[in-house]
C-alpha cells in the first residue's frame, strides 16, 4: 500500500493517547493522525515525532512531513518510547531559610523588586473601579470607631445582628472578623456605642403611655428571699427567685445569666440555667461582661432544652446595654442567622442597675492580683456599693474597701457614655442602690415585668421603695457623666440609627477605613 492509498474499508483505526489522556483516532488522516504508520511506511521528514527515523531516511522513501501533536521529542525517552536515565537538578547549597537559628519570619532570597507584603484593604481599588454604595457599613468601620477606639462594652449585639455569622467572639472577649463582612450594616446599625442611638430605643420601647418599657415605673419596691440560699446571692436575691418562679410556672424554658469560668476564677460567661438548682448555683454578681448577646446561639443550648429551639421561651439578665440591644434586634424582622432562634426567643427582659462594667482581666489581675495583693481564689464576693468597690473573703469578711474610681483603669471606657443606670428598656430593673442591706430594689416596668413581679411577690419580704432619692441621684449623676463623655449629641427625638459618616465627624474617627491600608 502506498503512502496515498486509501486503507481498506474493513481496517481499524489507529489508536493513540491524546494529550489529554484519552484515547481515539489519530486526528489528521482518514481513520488515524499525523503520527507515523505503525507498518513504517507513512514517517516525517523531520525526526520530531518521535519515530526514531532520521529526516534523511524519511526523506529518501518519499514519507510525508507530518509530526506528532505538538512536535516535540520527548525527552528522557529512546526510539523505543523506553524511559532512559533520569536526570535531577541538585539542590542549591548554603541559600536555604536556617529554620534552626534565624527568625521564622525571615525573608531568604527574596526576588529583586518583589512586593511580599499582604496589601491593605487599599487593594480594593488598584483592583477595581467600583465605588462602594454610600448606605453600606462594614465590619471594619465599627472596628476602627468602636472597638479599636476602646469604647466597646462588650454586650455582643454586633454578634447577635450578623445576618452571615461572619462576627466571632476573639481571645480578647472583644469581637472579631471570622469570615467576610458583606456590609449589611447591621452591626454598626445596633451597635450601642456605634449606630444606635440608645436614649431613642428608650422612647421606642416605652411607647407613648409608658408602660411597655422605657419612662416612668409602673411600681417599686424593696424586697427580699426569706430562703436559706439567699446567703449566696447578691442583695436580697431578687433576679434569682423571679427566675425560678417564672420556670416553676413555665413561662420561660430557660434563663440567660452569668456564671463563673471553670478556668479563670471570677470570670463570667454566658449561661442558659434550665432549672431553679441552676439558678440558685449561679446567684451573685460578676462585673465583668459576658457578650450575652453573642451567646444566643440556642443550638449550643439544645442539649438543655425540653422543647425546639424556636419553640423556646427565655428570661435574659444583663446589663442596661445588653437590654437596649436585644430590644432594638427583635424590632425587626431580619433574619439574624444562628442568633435567630435567640433573638426571638427572649421574653423576659431584667436590666440590672449599672454605672460601669470592667475588663476582667485588668480588674481582677492588675488592679486586685497584682497591686493590692488579693488573689483570685481568696475572694467570696465583689460588690460595688455606695461608690466603693468592697471584697469580701469566703467567710464574709471585708478585705478590701476602696472608692471605685482608684479602679477607673479597669473600667470600660465605653461606659463612660452610658446614661442608663437604671435599665429603662427593661421589664424589670433590679439592684441595690435605694434600699437597706440584704433588700433589693425593684423597679416594674412593664405589663410583663408585673406579671413575673406577681408570681413572685407571694414568696418575698418586701415593702415600699426605701429611698427613690438614691435612685434618682445616682441615675442624674450617670446622666451627667455621659453628656460630658457623649461627642455626639444626646437626643430622644433623633433616628434611631447614627450615620458612620456622621459618628466619624463627631468622634474624628476614619472614614471608609476598609479603603485604606491601616
Amino acid at each position: 500500500m502506498t503512502d496515498d492509498a486509501e486503507p481498506p474499508a474493513d481496517a481499524a483505526p489507529e489508536l493513540a493517547e491524546d494529550a489529554a489522556g484519552r484515547d481515539g483516532p489519530l486526528p489528521g488522516v482518514p481513520g488515524g493522525g499525523d503520527a507515523h504508520r505503525s507498518d513504517g511506511d507513512d514517517c516525517c521528514t523531520t525526526g520530531e515525532c518521535g519515530c526514531g527515523r532520521s529526516a534523511d531516511a524519511a526523506a529518501t522513501d518519499g514519507a510525508s512531513p507530518r509530526r506528532a501533536d505538538g512536535g516535540a521529542t520527548p525527552a528522557n525517552v529512546d526510539a523505543d518510547g523506553s524511559l532512559g536515565d533520569v536526570e535531577f537538578t541538585d539542590p542549591a547549597e548554603g541559600v536555604s531559610q536556617d529554620v534552626e537559628n534565624g527568625p521564622p519570619d525571615e525573608r531568604v532570597n527574596p526576588p529583586a523588586g518583589a512586593e511580599l507584603d499582604t496589601p491593605g484593604y487599599g487593594v480594593r481599588a488598584e483592583m477595581n473601579d467600583i465605588e462602594t454604595p454610600d448606605e453600606k457599613t462594614w465590619f471594619m468601620e465599627l472596628d476602627e470607631a468602636v472597638i479599636q477606639d476602646g469604647r466597646c462594652i462588650q454586650c455582643g449585639t454586633c454578634v447577635a445582628a450578623c445576618p452571615s455569622d461572619s462576627i466571632g467572639v476573639g481571645e480578647d472577649d472583644l469581637p472579631e472578623l471570622v469570615k467576610m463582612c458583606t456590609g449589611c450594616s447591621l452591626c454598626w446599625d445596633f451597635c450601642p456605642r456605634g449606630g444606635l442611638r440608645y436614649e431613642r430605643q428608650w422612647k421606642i420601647t416605652g411607647g407613648e403611655d409608658n408602660v411597655k418599657g422605657a419612662g416612668d415605673p409602673i411600681t417599686e419596691f424593696s424586697a427580699r428571699v426569706e430562703d436559706d440560699w439567699r446567703a449566696d446571692a447578691q442583695d436580697g436575691g431578687l433576679v434569682t427567685s423571679i427566675l425560678i418562679h417564672l420556670l416553676e410556672a413555665g413561662e420561660i424554658d430557660g434563663a440567660l445569666i452569668a456564671t463563673e469560668s471553670a478556668d479563670e476564677p471570677w470570670k463570667a460567661e454566658s449561661f442558659l440555667a434550665t432549672t431553679p438548682a441552676e439558678c440558685i448555683a449561679n446567684a451573685g454578681s460578676f462585673y465583668n461582661q459576658t457578650l450575652a448577646l453573642g451567646n444566643l446561639d440556642l443550638d449550643r443550648w439544645a442539649h438543655k432544652l425540653d422543647v425546639p429551639v424556636d419553640e423556646a421561651s427565655l428570661a435574659l439578665v444583663g446589663t442596661p446595654c445588653e437590654i437596649e440591644g436585644i430590644r432594638a434586634l427583635q424590632d425587626f424582622e431580619w433574619d439574624y442567622a444562628s442568633q435567630e432562634a435567640g433573638v426571638r426567643a427572649v421574653e423576659y427582659t431584667i436590666a440590672l442597675m449599672c454605672t460601669k462594667n470592667f475588663n476582667y482581666h485588668r480588674l481582677i489581675g492588675e488592679q486586685l492580683e497584682e497591686k493590692r495583693g488579693i488573689a483570685p481564689d481568696e475572694i467570696g464576693k465583689l460588690d460595688v456599693l455606695d461608690g466603693e468597690m468592697r471584697v469580701y473573703d469566703h467567710d464574709s469578711g471585708e478585705i478590701l474597701v476602696e472608692d471605685v474610681e482608684s479602679f477607673h483603669d479597669a473600667a470600660l471606657k465605653g461606659c463612660d457614655e452610658c446614661a442608663d443606670f437604671t435599665g429603662y428598656a427593661a421589664d424589670l430593673t433590679v439592684g441595690s442602690v435605694g434600699s437597706s442591706d440584704e433588700y433589693s430594689s425593684v423597679i416594674v416596668r412593664t405589663e410583663r415585668g408585673m406579671e413575673a413581679w406577681e408570681l413572685t411577690e407571694p414568696d418575698l419580704d418586701y415593702h415600699d421603695l426605701e429611698d427613690r432619692g438614691a435612685i434618682g441621684g445616682l441615675q442624674s449623676w450617670d446622666k451627667k457623666k455621659a453628656f460630658e463623655s457623649l461627642e455626639r449629641p444626646f437626643d430622644p427625638d433623633a433616628p434611631r440609627f447614627i450615620d458612620y459618616t456622621d459618628h466619624a465627624e463627631q468622634y474624628g474617627t476614619t472614614v471608609n477605613p476598609h479603603e485604606s491600608d491601616h
